[in-house]
C-alpha cells in the first residue's frame, strides 16, 4: 500500500488519537477507518450506519479467516 502525507485539522487528529488508543490501533488507522465509513455512507445514503459498520466488521473477519458458517446443515432447521 502506498502512502502520502497531508495536512489534517489538529482537532480531528486528537479525536482520532483518543479513539485509536481506546481501540488499540494507530491514529492513522482510525482516520482510514473513518474515511472508509464516510465513503460507504456517501455511496449508500439509505443504509443505516450500524449496517455499514457491521459490513466493515464482517469483511475484516472474512479476511482474517474468522467467519463462522451461517445456518449449517446440523443447526436444527428443517425444510419440511
Amino acid at each position: 500500500m502506498s502512502t502520502s502525507s497531508m495536512r489534517l485539522d489538529q482537532e480531528l487528529v486528537i479525536k482520532a488519537a483518543v479513539k485509536a488508543k481506546a481501540l488499540n490501533h494507530s491514529t492513522a488507522r482510525q482516520i482510514e477507518h473513518w474515511a472508509r465509513i464516510g465513503e460507504m455512507m456517501e455511496d449508500n445514503p439509505d443504509l443505516p450506519y450500524e449496517f455499514v459498520k457491521q459490513a466493515i466488521i464482517a469483511k475484516a473477519e472474512r479476511e482474517a479467516g474468522k467467519l463462522e458458517p451461517y445456518g449449517s446443515i446440523n443447526s436444527g432447521w428443517s425444510s419440511s
